[in-house]
């Protein structure tokens, strides 16, 4: 089977997230440059099949869009220019950050990693990942 991606992408840098080839676990990447995405994503598709990547949409508490929320749908369009052939999904980010700080705070990671952005960065990815893998239900 194929796996399915995940980007929570941010202005600077973009954490990656990546199922199994069962899309049972969600599982961080890596955390790459925003400008080095495209050609990281071309090498990593090289080696692994991947039918659907998510993207994490920026949205307020009142459903409106964000600051970022352009920069996201102008990169979906890139996405799909890009790869023609894979699935695009999105899915409300809200309050990744929040719950990867919770996440590595409960699974006792120190506060010295905890301050390095790219961490937040590769589990807000995963957890976007999940929440995709939760609403579809196994039916992709």
């Amino acid at each position: 089977m194929s796996r399915i991606l995940a980007i929570d992408l941010g202005t600077k840098r973009t954490g990656l997230a990546v199922t199994d080839t069962l899309r049972i676990i969600a599982t961080a990447l890596e955390t790459v440059l925003t400008q080095d995405l495209i050609s990281y994503l071309k090498k990593y598709m090289e080696k692994e099949l991947v039918e659907i990547i998510v993207i994490g949409m920026p949205k307020t508490l009142n459903n409106e869009d964000t600051d970022t929320t352009a920069l996201v749908k102008g990169y979906i369009e890139k996405l799909k220019t890009t790869f023609p052939t894979k699935t695009i999904a999105t899915v409300d980010e809200r309050f990744t950050s929040s719950m990867a700080l919770e996440a590595m705070i409960a699974g006792g990671m120190k506060k010295k990693n905890r301050r390095e952005k790219g961490n937040v960065d590769k589990i807000s990815a995963t957890i976007i990942l999940q929440s995709y893998m939760e609403s579809t239900s196994r039916n992709y």
